[in-house]
């Protein structure tokens, strides 16, 4: 009897404890800092009332770029600093992966739904895109130290 219930103790202990710690573990993998794939900038991802953000936090300022978020299309916020902006916005993870969020790309001032994939070798797959995923562009993200 005592080993019955030594058994549903361990049982409930891996359902109600462990496999959410575990849960919890995988929906957190890509917070941190990361490169875009040209690794002319850094974005450090968090979470914010169970939802995941990125933010602009690094650019490299090559030369003849404006540092400036100059191609957004509301004019009062053309003359806010790239670093700074937050560039992915309510991301939830659904799944394994990181869905139902929005990319803002500070390059063409354009913002694209998005769903965010950790590889096994530990890049982040990210596509942009517009109306259905099939329309869209991926890029490939490392993590920055």
């Amino acid at each position: 009897m005592k080993q019955i219930m030594l058994a549903y103790l361990g049982l409930f202990y891996c359902l109600h404890v462990a496999v959410p710690v575990i849960a919890q573990a995988g929906e957190d993998a890509i917070l941190g800092v990361w490169f875009n794939e040209e690794k002319d900038g850094k974005v450090m991802i968090y979470k914010e009332n169970g939802k995941f953000y990125g933010k602009l936090v690094w650019r490299d300022d090559v030369p003849g770029t404006s540092p400036l978020d100059e191609k957004n299309p509301d004019p009062a916020l053309r003359t806010r600093k790239k670093v700074g902006i937050v560039l992915l916005n309510d991301f939830d993870y659904v799944g394994g992966d990181w869905k139902n969020g929005t990319i803002y790309d500070p390059k063409s001032g354009k913002t694209y739904s998005c769903v965010i994939k950790l590889q096994n070798d530990g890049r982040l797959y990210v596509r942009g895109y517009v109306g259905i995923s099939l329309i869209g562009r991926t890029t490939y993200w490392t993590p920055a130290d």
